[in-house]
């Protein structure tokens, strides 16, 4: 049976998650980590993916789930999801009212969202593609 966990990424970490970040999404602007929280999830001891958070430019009460990827050999395992309820349990614990997120292209994570409870809607002031789908969850 395989293992994982999902650990706090801190300053030591950025490198891990840029390379992560390079493999999983290589079409993507890089993120900052230096901003929001993230999470590094290892599958018996290799690095299987990452996560992260930060607060919404637009509302107080908002955490947005800014990035996430499984590496290929490491999905269908229901990683994804595990990366959504941890980030909505430190947005419990940080007293946040909402979790937002977007996909765009991308059945599988927005699958994932559903099955955590998220429900689309449309933002007054959308961030993304014309063709983006907005999510949010009221905690």
């Amino acid at each position: 049976m395989k293992s994982y966990s999902i650990e706090p990424a801190d300053a030591s970490g950025v490198a891990l998650l840029n390379h992560l970040q390079g493999l999983i999404l290589p079409d993507d602007r890089p993120a900052d980590h230096r901003i929001g929280l993230w999470w590094v999830v290892e599958e018996d001891g290799q690095p299987a993916g990452f996560c992260g958070v930060h607060p919404s430019v637009q509302w107080g009460d908002t955490l947005y789930l800014c990035r996430a990827g499984v590496r290929e050999e490491f999905r269908g395992r229901g990683l994804q999801r595990k990366m959504i309820q941890l980030r909505e349990r430190a947005a419990r614990r940080l007293g946040f009212r909402w979790l937002i997120s977007d996909t765009t292209d991308n059945p599988a994570s927005a699958n994932s969202l559903i099955g955590c409870g998220f429900k689309t809607f449309t933002p007054s002031r959308p961030w993304g593609w014309k063709h983006t789908i907005y999510w949010r969850k009221e905690l």
